[in-house]
């Protein structure tokens, strides 16, 4: 059975969207096995204590008041490395993850992020986009699924889907049709990342391949560099 980590620090539609596509087995042998926010007002927490799932706080202000920042991302890869993750997921944590953290965890680091890979780094990326599409600057905008690394929103992306964007929309309803994205993209990232490839040499991996190419949506764009699994699963002991 796959274990996977999620962190989280707000409503957590993302992490429920994980939750049902792991118990309809669409993403099959894996559970989570621990959610952890940095805010405990965070609805996430109660998502996941509804479906039986382990939760912890762990906030960053007491390490501001008397410890450091660097400590909270080594305390925090201690926590996480106890689960002895397959996969740790960001689905809307709001802390930036330095190397302290990235080179302790012995799992992938994937987030999901409300942009095209290269377009709208950090916060507010979807009312960025949508001003952006105001003054004629785009014609869409996206949400991908990337590595995380210390650059903010810049690892190797694994999955990104293209989302459209109306004359009439609103922030609102952009902001609805990208969230839809994001639930189905990540949990197909989620599937690629765990489901076993065999050799490449091999009949059944072209079959394999085949076959999840024809359960993607058509406008999921699938990056090359992401099948040389080897080197994604590695990355944190070159990191």
């Amino acid at each position: 059975m796959k274990r996977v980590v999620v962190l989280i620090s707000g409503n957590g539609s993302n992490l429920q969207a994980i939750i049902d596509s792991m118990e309809r087995k669409e993403v099959p042998n894996a559970q989570i096995t621990l959610v952890i926010s940095n805010k405990k007002e965070a609805f996430g927490l109660e998502r996941a204590k509804k479906h039986n799932i382990a939760t912890k706080y762990f906030p960053l202000k007491p390490y501001l008041d008397s410890k450091t920042r660097s400590q909270f991302d080594l305390d925090l890869a201690q926590v996480v490395n106890g689960e002895t993750p397959d996969l740790i997921v960001l689905a809307g944590w709001m802390l930036i993850l330095s190397p302290n953290f990235l080179d302790s965890v012995k799992a992938p680091v994937i987030n999901l992020h409300p942009a095209l890979p290269g377009q709208f780094a950090g916060t507010h990326a979807i009312e960025r986009a949508h001003s952006a599409y105001q003054e004629g600057k785009i014609q869409h905008t996206g949400v991908m699924v990337h590595r995380v690394i210390p650059e903010i929103d810049a690892g190797e992306t694994i999955l990104s889907e293209v989302v459209p964007i109306h004359p009439e929309d609103t922030l609102e309803a952009l902001e609805d049709r990208m969230h839809q994205t994001e639930h189905r993209i990540l949990v197909a990232a989620i599937r690629k990342i765990l489901i076993p490839r065999v050799a490449s040499s091999s009949r059944a991996e072209i079959k394999t391949f085949d076959n999840i190419q024809e359960e993607c949506p058509k406008r999921l764009l699938l990056h090359s560099s992401y099948f040389n699994l080897g080197k994604f699963f590695s990355h944190n002991s070159g990191r």
